[in-house]
Formats: structure tokens, sequence, C-alpha cells
């Protein structure tokens, strides 16, 4: 599988998203996208986040409060880097997605902090973004 997405993955959206990676902050095409639309996962296409539950944290990375309906984010525990944190990632494909944290706004009180290389937006209107 590794060759597929070495294959039509940019080099640096293959580093975020096959090798655990995060991208510079307030690098990313999709955190100041601000229409109506739906976050798809950059390898699969999967339903990963809704505009409706997007925030701006200025923490430098698109952020939302709540995962799209479908529950296509899984969770697991990452102690790299002298930490432990919650990673985020891609329930159909197992790409890293960016990791979420227990202090973002109500209704959820958690800040999903996700890299723009790990994703692809879609609008209402059908326009593509690709992060």
């Amino acid at each position: 599988m590794t060759d597929k997405w070495k294959e039509t993955l940019s080099d640096e959206a293959y580093r975020v998203t096959r090798q655990a990676g995060t991208e510079r902050p307030f690098s990313g095409v999709l955190l100041d996208e601000t229409r109506d639309g739906n976050y798809v996962c950059k390898c699969c296409g999967a339903i990963l986040f809704s505009a409706e539950t997007k925030f701006d944290t200025g923490c430098g990375w698109p952020s939302f409060y709540d995962q799209a309906k479908d529950s296509n984010v899984g969770f697991k525990q990452d102690t790299s880097h002298g930490m432990v944190r919650t990673e985020i990632f891609c329930k159909q494909c197992e790409a890293h997605l960016g990791h979420v944290f227990p202090d973002g706004p109500e209704p959820t009180g958690q800040r999903y902090c996700v890299n723009s290389l790990s994703m692809d937006f879609n609008s209402d209107t059908g326009d593509t973004v690709e992060g």
C-alpha cells in the first residue's frame, strides 16, 4: 500500500498522512477556509469534518469542535516528542490527521487540530480545495 500513497500524494502530504508528520503552523491552505462544505480525507475521500464545526483557535491549524456524523475519525494515544496526546486518524485508511485536545468550545469541549495536508475541502457549491 505504501507505493500507492507515494504515487498519489505529494511528498509533504505523504509525510503528514502516512508518517504522522506535522505541517508548519499557519502554512495550510485550509486554515482560512470559511465556506460551507465538508473536509474530507486527502487519501481516501472519507468525510471527516463539517465546516459548521470549524472555529478559529489562532493555533495555526484548522480546528473543529466535532467530527462529521459519519464518525470516520479514530483515536489512539501518541507518546512521541516526550508528550502524551491523542492522535486522530482516518478510520477508513488510517491516514494521520493531527491531534485532539480537551480545550475546545461547547457543545463538545474538544479541539480537533488538523493538518491541512491531510484533507481536501468540498464546498457546498461543488468547488474542491486541496490541502
